[in-house]
């Protein structure tokens, strides 16, 4: 008996070194992002100015959802280069004072676009930077109107930012990410100024999920 627990020690005292110097799991490699965002819609005076509003009808902060997904096809060195999209979806509403008679106005931002990671870390938990391009829709439409053109054009959107991943279970992180979205001008509509060049910055956080 007294051999059995010896030999038992020694072969969990083994496991135990050789579980140490195993190398940390590898970085992906398949994520896929579930993330609330809290976006910060701008208050820019061309931006009201596009569609016939007052600044003070603008919105400001916001709420929405972003989906993504990324692939993890190359490790050199300290970098794990990813590669995949995202999808945002938010929303923000603005009532004025009683007193100015401005109606409400609902702010709308959806985009869909490319991104391109830097990766830094383990398959435990990582940092990174991205960015990437696409397009976006940006409207901003009072209570009772009708949304002009430029509310439901298509515009370029240059995407970047960064964030990190803890995973707390094998498949499972808590993650988040701060983005830019920065969308080029719109086009002249109804008789409005094109929408200026604009900067959306947005907040998110939430799960990543990975087989």
């Amino acid at each position: 008996m007294r051999r059995v627990m010896l030999v038992s020690c020694a072969l969990v005292a083994m496991a135990a070194r050789l579980s140490a110097q195993e190398p940390p799991p590898r970085i992906g490699p398949i994520v896929l992002d579930l993330h609330g965002t809290v976006p910060r819609f701008p208050d820019d005076g061309g931006l009201a100015l596009s569609r016939g509003i007052s600044i003070t009808q603008l919105p400001g902060a916001g709420l929405g959802v972003q989906a993504g997904l990324h692939l993890y096809f190359l490790h050199w060195r300290a970098i794990t280069f990813g590669f995949g999209g995202e999808a945002v979806v938010a929303r923000a509403k603005q009532t004025p004072a009683a007193a100015t008679k401005l109606r409400p106005v609902t702010e709308q931002f959806r985009s869909l676009g490319s991104q391109l990671s830097l990766n830094f870390g383990s398959g435990s938990g990582w940092s990174y930077l991205s960015g990437g391009i696409g397009r976006s829709n940006w409207s901003l439409v009072p209570e009772s109107g009708a949304p002009l053109f430029t509310d439901e054009e298509p515009l370029k959107t240059i995407n970047y930012g960064g964030g990190a991943r803890w995973f707390i279970r094998r498949h499972v992180a808590f993650s988040f990410d701060v983005r830019f979205y920065a969308l080029n001008p719109g086009t002249p509509s109804s008789g409005f100024p094109a929408s200026p060049r604009t900067t959306l910055m947005a907040i998110a956080a939430g799960l990543s999920l990975k087989p």
